[in-house]
């Protein structure tokens, strides 16, 4: 799958097979993507992870090099990759595709890698014990439950903070996920867990390789929010 004369279209049809796969079906097809996973991302114009870690650069005023960050969700470790180049020199990676923590371990950027299934086993992240928590690009339908922010919360050191980017998918189902998402959000801040610090919008930080555009008019990027929350203090 390493060639280099893959195209948009190889993509999509790569993609189309996993359209029906449960959590653990689609975990077994990121380990096959695993090798091939950032060319055809780059292919898609794919800029989740370097908006998102723009987003919490801009808004951090911590010293980078002593702070732990747990990259949840961490796929390949291109988001540990980004925030090394800003300085952050500690990482703990989670995700579900052994695969895929064959890649990150790679970079050599990861203190520890823990596999685990997020919605469907416990997030392997002792509590109160991250400066940052990132996940990006994982919190959408089928991919990582709503259920799994209280998780992010509770890993964070109390002051610490809690980056998350939502993919904004062309669906009904995706519609119904940023309702349950910035509902669940809102309360854990009514209860007293954090504080929001910042919201802002990703802008077409990906092709859209989910749907069959028909015309050259359709607006053929996708979009989503970047969240940044900080832990209370007790």
């Amino acid at each position: 799958m390493s060639d280099g004369s893959r195209t948009v279209n190889d993509v999509k049809t790569f993609l189309k097979s996993s359209r029906d796969a449960d959590p653990q079906q689609m975990m077994k097809f990121y380990d096959q993507w695993a090798e091939t996973y950032e060319q055809d991302h780059n292919l898609m114009d794919y800029r989740a992870p370097h908006q998102t870690v723009d987003f919490l650069n801009a808004n951090f005023s911590g010293s980078r090099e002593e702070v732990l960050v747990l990259d949840v969700a961490c796929g390949s470790g291109w988001v540990a990759k980004l925030m090394a180049e800003l300085g952050f020199r500690k990482f703990v990676g989670v995700d579900g595709s052994k695969g895929m923590l064959e890649q990150a371990a790679k970079t050599g950027l990861y203190q520890d890698l823990r596999l685990a299934l997020l919605g469907t086993e416990p997030l392997p992240a002792q509590t109160d014990a991250f400066d940052v928590v990132m996940i990006v690009g994982a919190l959408r339908d089928r991919f990582v439950p709503v259920s799994v922010v209280r998780e992010l919360c509770y890993a964070a050191k109390p002051g610490g903070y809690v980056c998350m980017s939502r993919v904004d998918p062309k669906s009904e189902s995706g519609a119904k996920y940023k309702v349950c998402l910035e509902k669940e959000l809102q309360l854990m801040e009514d209860e007293g867990l954090w504080t929001h610090v910042i919201s802002q919008e990703m802008d077409r930080y990906m092709m859209d390789v989910y749907n069959d555009h028909k015309d050259q008019h359709n607006d053929q990027y996708l979009y989503g929010t970047m969240y940044l929350y900080r832990k209370a203090l007790n």
